[in-house]
């Protein structure tokens, strides 16, 4: 499984960004790019893009990795594990610095949260052939070129998708708002003029406090309405799929953790997948948005202990999944760390000593 998201389709607005970050990489690679804004505003799209328009150059050596708010240890394990490198505590950050030296590579960190760890991160690496470029809601970073992300298309006042072209001023431009808005629309269960009232009548147009970059009115309003009319099993899918800590999981995970019988899984996630609620990540992998996740948190309740018993589990039985299901093996480290669960950690190493090589 090639782990890198697919060629972005129906990339709206982007072209002269995309064009001077090309240009950008090409006349100063190695380079470090951090691709900064706000909550739903394209980000990872354009990194994605960005990587395909970019891959001949690279030799197709793309690399995506979504570090969130991992420590700079777990970092380098990810980093690790991906390259077949050594894990030994001394030995890890010049094993890498090796594999990064032999041919230019593009390395993607997507959804950056710890200045400090990602910091430590890149000068660890820094000096090799590798081209680093980050996503963050916001970087604290020196050393590292910042590239504003804004909504596309908001500076010319167009509109970025025509079927929901009177909700753009609305929804402030914000494309992952005006795509869920769009597939709502499109599924034929609300009208553009219905779902204008909705939002004004949920007070779409109030100026109040937000509790941090992901949490978004004009993305909440919408998944609330999409709430209100799925069925349980999809909203129970829904909650897994926000809580997990791990990323992108497949339909049976996601699945049994939600209870629903593998005959029903297939529908609900449908259902979610008709008002763009979930993203398929690669063909059969399934993620939200962090915007979206956060709008279903507030929903919903997540059990961590469940969510590790079912991965390590799951990984004890079958250890050749680590590649894919890996962030899932290291947010069941972190859980057990926070839990003191001694056992649980130690279940945790004999995976990772399975795949050191």
């Amino acid at each position: 499984m090639r782990l890198f998201p697919p060629r972005p389709r129906g990339l709206k607005g982007r072209t002269a960004e995309l064009s001077t970050l090309t240009r950008t990489v090409e006349s100063a690679a190695p380079a470090r790019i951090a691709l900064v804004g706000g909550g739903g505003s394209g980000k990872s799209m354009l990194a994605a893009a960005l990587a395909h328009r970019l891959s001949p150059k690279f030799g197709g050596r793309l690399d995506w990795f979504r570090v969130g708010a991992w420590d700079f240890r777990t970092l380098v394990e990810m980093l690790a594990l991906r390259w077949g490198t050594t894990r030994e505590r001394r030995a890890v950050v010049p094993a890498l610095r090796e594999v990064l030296d032999r041919e230019e590579r593009l390395v993607v960190l997507d959804n950056h949260e710890d200045d400090s760890a990602t910091a430590a991160l890149l000068d660890a690496l820094s000096g090799t052939r590798a081209t680093f470029v980050i996503t963050a809601r916001r970087c604290l970073l020196s050393g590292v070129l910042l590239f504003p992300v804004t909504a596309p298309l908001v500076t010319s006042q167009a509109a970025a998708f025509p079927r929901v072209a009177a909700l753009t001023r609305r929804l402030r431009w914000n494309p992952l708002a005006l795509d869920v808005a769009d597939a709502i629309v499109a599924s034929r269960d609300a009208t553009v003029p219905a779902l204008d009232r909705y939002l004004a009548e949920h007070g779409i147009d109030e100026v109040r406090v937000i509790d941090h970059e992901d949490d978004l009115p004009e993305v909440a309003l919408l998944v609330g309405w999409a709430w209100s009319r799925l069925r349980a099993p999809s909203r129970r899918m829904l909650g897994v799929l926000a809580h997990l800590e791990g990323d992108h999981a497949d339909l049976a995970s996601v699945g049994a953790l939600a209870g629903v019988p593998p005959a029903g899984r297939e529908a609900a996630m449908r259902a979610l997948a008709r008002y763009h609620l979930v993203q398929e990540t690669w063909p059969g992998r399934f993620t939200l948005h962090a915007v979206v996740r956060y709008a279903v948190t507030k929903r919903t309740r997540g059990d961590a202990d469940a969510a590790f018993e079912h991965y390590v589990s799951l990984l004890e039985a079958a250890p050749e999944r680590l590649v894919t299901e890996q962030t899932h093996l290291f947010a069941a480290m972190d859980h057990a760390h926070r839990s003191s669960n001694l056992a649980g950690l130690l279940r945790v190493e004999r995976l990772l000593a399975q795949v050191a090589p």
